[in-house]
Formats: structure tokens, C-alpha cells, sequence
């Protein structure tokens, strides 16, 4: 199976979420990290994703007589690389978008059917911005972007934090003016 369909499916993606931030987690802790999932298709899915090396086993403990494993996510291996996204169809770009949208509607209803989420008090946000840029405007805000989420993306589990899921979305609107 590519990294493409293997990352593309909406239960491997939000177990890729889960392992995110440097965890370990044992299947049974994601089994209760994403309740919603049947636990069957669950372990089903880390099989493939430790099969294709997305996540890989970080140690083994003898728990009842069996072996339960620690998996850690390989993030190098959990991305769609810039020559395979460059090498996508229009229609590979809309079942991406649409699997990660998929994703994000799971994962905000999650957050939604905790006890005691308060949005409000989470600053939750969900605001859209049209901004008119040109390619030169556009490729500075995207780096400003890809630096400030860099600065935070190997932030280890801490007393104080709790992981967030940030979903940058950025496309045009319109064809640019044709100038002649």
C-alpha cells in the first residue's frame, strides 16, 4: 500500500493524530483515546500502520499473559511528501481534502461529546479569512506560518499542555486577473 492510500484513510488519520507529540501508546490507550472507533477496526488499522512503518513498537510488556506494545509515530513516515502531492490529480487532491475533512469532523465532534467542553473557555475556532496576497505575499505568510508551527511541533506532553489539533487550510478563491 503507497503512503497516499495508506494515510488517506480517515480511522489511520486519526490515529496518526493520537500518536502525534511525541506519545507511546499502547492500542488499548487509543481504543480509549477514540471511543468511537470499534475496537476490531482499530487494532486492525495500527496493524497496517505498523506494517508500513508509520508506527513502529516502543517497547513490550507482559500484561495477563500477553504482550501488550508500547508504538511510537515515525512523523517522518506519516506525511504526503511535496513530489507525491505534486504528482496528484485534481480528483487525488479532493479525496485528500475530503479525507481530512472527514478527519477533522471526527475529531471536532469528539472534542464536542466530552463532559464539560466549554469552546468558549478552549478558544475554539473555526473563523475563515479571505486575504488577497500575491505569490510573494503568499509564499512569506505561508513560512511565517510553516516557522511558527515548527517552533512548537516537537513540544513534548508537559503539565500545562494538552494537545491541539491545527488545521491550516489555504487555496485561491478565483483565477487570478489575466493581464495582457
Amino acid at each position: 500500500m503507497d503512503t497516499l492510500d495508506l494515510l488517506l484513510h480517515p480511522v489511520r488519520l486519526r490515529i496518526v493524530h493520537a500518536m502525534s507529540g511525541g506519545r507511546t501508546r499502547t492500542t488499548s490507550e487509543l481504543c480509549a483515546r477514540l471511543p468511537d472507533i470499534p475496537k476490531t477496526t482499530l487494532y486492525r488499522h495500527v496493524g497496517l500502520l505498523a506494517e508500513a512503518g508509520v508506527l513502529e513498537v516502543a517497547g513490550e510488556q507482559r500484561v495477563h499473559g500477553a504482550v501488550e506494545r508500547h508504538y511510537r509515530l515515525r512523523r517522518e513516515r506519516a506525511k504526503i511528501g511535496r513530489e507525491a502531492a505534486a504528482s496528484m490529480s485534481p480528483n487525488d487532491h479532493r479525496h485528500v481534502f475530503a479525507a481530512a475533512m472527514s478527519v477533522l469532523l471526527a475529531e471536532f465532534n469528539a472534542y464536542l461529546d466530552r463532559e464539560n467542553v466549554d469552546p468558549t473557555a478552549d478558544s475554539v475556532g473555526y473563523t475563515q479569512f479571505q486575504l488577497w496576497l500575491s505569490q510573494d505575499e503568499r509564499a512569506e505568510l505561508i513560512d511565517e506560518l510553516v516557522a511558527a508551527i515548527k517552533s512548537r511541533l516537537d513540544n513534548k506532553p508537559a503539565p500545562g499542555r494538552s494537545p491541539h489539533l491545527l488545521s491550516p487550510i489555504l487555496f485561491p478563491t478565483e483565477e487570478p486577473p489575466q493581464h495582457n
